[in-house]
């Protein structure tokens, strides 16, 4: 049953807030930088934030996952619009965060710590999703247990989502001019960044559960 308390509205007021802020603050940059790769990704953001509202409404996330998604979020929008200090290194023509070597060189750049968080994030919504899935069944949801399959199958569908965001970025590379989404090489190092992610949050799951 969905918890539609009044009580739990507060708990969501700071992340609301603070995702205002930050989609405001980089709607501005973009429309004023004219930046049209993040404005088609602000649309895309606007959608999954409604998808998100539309899961926790059915589902009931955690507080700590909706705010781990709106730190996501933030990440990426900052990845692309705060331009990097003089002297920091980064690959390619565009000096932004996303660009960034934070390990030069060549060894781990900012894109990739966001791409392992945000879709170990994204296989943490897909466990919790599928434990109500399952509860929808008529099992109790505390005796349900992140078997090595189940967490499989959670990691597997972080995947999804993570190989579906370069089929967004695919679509900015060819209808947008200059964008920052980068090569083949790329690609591949986003999809071993995700699978990174989804790997350690399936982990993180399983030993949560042992507590």
């Amino acid at each position: 049953m969905i918890d539609t308390a009044p009580p739990a509205k507060p708990r969501l007021l700071g992340v609301i807030l603070f995702t205002l802020a930050y989609m405001g603050a980089a709607m501005a940059v973009s429309a004023r930088q004219g930046n049209g790769e993040f404005l088609f990704y602000i649309v895309v953001m606007l959608v999954l934030i409604a998808v998100v509202a539309w899961v926790h409404r059915r589902i009931q996330l955690t507080t700590g996952l909706i705010w781990a998604l709106a730190v996501w979020g933030f990440l990426h929008m900052a990845g692309g619009l705060v331009p990097l200090p003089k002297g920091w290194p980064y690959e390619g023509e565009h000096a932004v965060l996303y660009s960034w070597w934070i390990i030069p060189p060549h060894w781990l750049k900012y894109d990739q710590v966001v791409h392992a968080f945000g879709f170990g994030v994204t296989t943490m919504l897909c466990w919790h999703g599928m434990k109500a899935a399952i509860a929808g069944f008529g099992v109790a949801r505390q005796s349900i247990r992140p078997t090595l399959g189940l967490l499989v199958l959670s990691a597997a569908a972080g995947m999804g989502f993570g190989g579906l965001n370069e089929v967004i970025e695919f679509i900015a590379v060819l209808t947008i001019p200059n964008t920052n989404v980068g090569g083949y090489e790329n690609t591949g190092w986003d999809l071993v960044s995700n699978l990174v992610g989804c790997c350690g949050a399936a982990l993180l799951i399983r030993l949560r559960s042992k507590r």
